[in-house]
């Protein structure tokens, strides 16, 4: 009878261990049958894009010409032609200089070159009928170039009487009345061209060897918001400038409406490369770990860690230069939970991408 009840508990202890082992070789792995359910996450598909390498700087607008006219003959005003603010061709006269004297002159000179010219052909005749000698014949010549030379620079002088525009563009600020006495250091007006312009910034040494003629640069100005201007590098200056150690840009750009005027405070942005194919990624895609700059992108649906080298910043996002191909899903949202080979169920967000003028490094 003892017997019997000891062998009765023992197969009831083993059933109950059997039963154990098979609960826990069939339901720890959940409805999958082993490892935690996927977690989910927002992603976002890496896109391809066009991106600019740009160098940021400040700068303002500069006239391609600009002087400041003076006389080259002395005398008095007796003539403004030319409005503040006109537009000129060049050749236009701008002011008259009071020329009765030097017309004067000319004239005495006419009569000197006239009498020189008579002598000349006398003297000429008495050479050839052996009535002069080859001397004389000399110094009637000579005499005759030196009086044609004093008209023509008599003449010089009262052509410059009438101040004229050396170039085309916009009369400045007058400087001179009606009636002032000039001399060759006074200043009358300034004179300026208008279109094109020139935008003047300049750049750190560091950015010597990516520097060229020819390259964009896209620039705003304060006094024309939500315009965006374009022009080419045309100047690079082969000198680099002490102390701030810095190389000047000169770009030029179209003003055909007259919307940029010289001295204008201007944000300039230096396009240095283009890529056609660039791979873009959200900003909250890319994490900062142990100094790594990782991303998560899911791979038959496991959450995958990459390490990624970043380009160029837009506003919200970031180019990939390697670590994820364009059209692999980046997550952007969740990032924290996961773990290299974790199951994901991707839920797809969007990101808006904005338009903009140019990026910045």
């Amino acid at each position: 009878m003892a017997w019997t009840r000891w062998v009765t508990v023992a197969g009831a202890l083993a059933g109950a261990a059997c039963g154990k082992g098979e609960a826990g070789s069939g339901g720890a792995g959940g409805p999958g049958g082993g490892g935690p359910p996927p977690m989910p996450v927002e992603v976002v598909a890496a896109r391809q894009d066009t991106v600019v390498d740009a160098i940021g700087a400040t700068g303002q607008i500069e006239a391609v010409q600009s002087i400041e006219l003076r006389p080259e003959v002395d005398g008095r005003i007796v003539a403004i032609v030319a409005r503040e603010g006109q537009e000129v061709q060049r050749g236009a006269p701008l002011f008259r200089v009071d020329d009765a004297e030097l017309k004067a002159q000319v004239a005495r000179a006419e009569a000197d070159r006239d009498l020189a010219r008579q002598a000349l052909e006398r003297t000429r005749q008495l050479v050839a009928e052996n009535a002069s000698s080859a001397a004389d014949l000399e110094r009637a010549e000579a005499t005759a170039r030196s009086t044609q030379a004093q008209l023509d620079l008599l003449q010089i002088r009262l052509d410059r009487t009438t101040i004229r525009a050396p170039f085309t563009g916009v009369v400045g600020q007058r400087l001179v009345s009606l009636g002032d006495y000039v001399t060759s250091s006074t200043r009358l007006v300034s004179l300026q061209t208008v279109d094109p312009q020139r935008v003047a910034f300049s750049v750190t040494e560091r950015n010597a060897s990516v520097l060229r003629r020819g390259q964009e640069v896209r620039f705003r100005v304060a006094a024309r918001p939500g315009i965006s201007f374009t022009g080419r590098v045309d100047f690079v200056d082969p000198v680099v400038q002490l102390p701030a150690r810095t190389i000047l840009i000169k770009a030029v750009v179209a003003n055909p409406r007259r919307q940029l005027l010289p001295g204008m405070f201007v944000e300039a942005e230096l396009a240095t490369e283009t890529r056609p194919d660039a791979v873009l990624v959200p900003e909250d895609g890319v994490i900062l770990l142990s100094g790594a700059t990782l991303a998560w992108v899911i791979t038959d649906g496991k959450a995958d860690r990459r390490e990624v080298v970043l380009g160029v910043r837009r506003p919200g996002w970031v180019e990939v230069r390697s670590g994820v191909a364009a059209g692999e899903l980046v997550v952007v949202g969740g990032q924290e939970r996961l773990g290299p080979g974790a199951p994901v169920t991707p839920i797809p967000v969007e990101r808006p991408v904005q338009p903009v003028a140019g990026e910045t490094r």
